[in-house]
């Protein structure tokens, strides 16, 4: 199978790497249009900031294969900044547009909590969805973020607090998305990196 780890210039790509490559998944570095061209499976890393993701997309042109690929059915999955990418925009830079893969905004969590919410946590699981296998809501996910979505939208698996509720699984059809690193949650991230796997193959 031909993993796309899309690559922006984000500091988790080669954890996320290494974390495929435990579970005997090779993938490969996608920084141009022809390298999505034959992908049978997309990840999305991320972290920093909603602008350099998205200026490095468009600089790249990446945007439009990579939405194409998505639309297409190809399986996609974004974490943590690659789930905030997929909604029309983000309250962290909203004068750059997201992939508006699914409608509203990404927003800031509250500022009555510490921030950024960093740390383990359970997630709250409100429906079916084959990343989740294997897993319940006793197990624990690194979280590392101040900006989520806090929309609950249809798409919404599963849900996490910090201060309001926000998504923390995402799934409609190929697409799926997760807030927490589960290149950097143990046994949990992995499980879902394997199921993730199994979906897409």
């Amino acid at each position: 199978m031909s993993i796309a780890l899309l690559d922006y210039g984000a500091g988790n790509v080669a954890s996320v790497e290494r974390a495929l490559r435990r579970l005997g998944a090779e993938s490969h570095p996608a920084m141009l249009p022809s390298d999505l061209a034959n992908a049978n499976a997309i990840i999305l890393p991320g972290v920093g900031h909603f602008a350099a993701l998205i200026r490095a997309l468009d600089e790249r042109r990446l945007r439009g294969p990579l939405t194409t690929a998505i639309r297409s059915g190809v399986p996609f999955l974004g974490i943590c900044l690659g789930l905030q990418a997929l909604y029309e925009r983000s309250e962290e830079a909203p004068e750059f547009a997201g992939l508006a893969i699914f409608a509203g905004e990404v927003r800031a969590l509250p500022s009555t909590v510490k921030l950024p919410h960093m740390g383990w946590n359970r997630i709250r699981v409100s429906r079916r969805s084959g990343l989740l296998d294997k897993l319940s809501e006793s197990d624990f996910f690194y979280f590392a973020h101040t900006f989520a979505a806090t929309e609950l939208s249809p798409e919404v698996v599963a849900t996490c607090d910090h201060g309001a509720p926000f998504t923390a699984v995402l799934q409609s059809e190929n697409v799926f998305g997760v807030q927490f690193h589960p290149e950097k949650s143990g046994t949990p991230g992995a499980r879902v990196l394997q199921n993730f796997l199994r979906l897409a193959a």
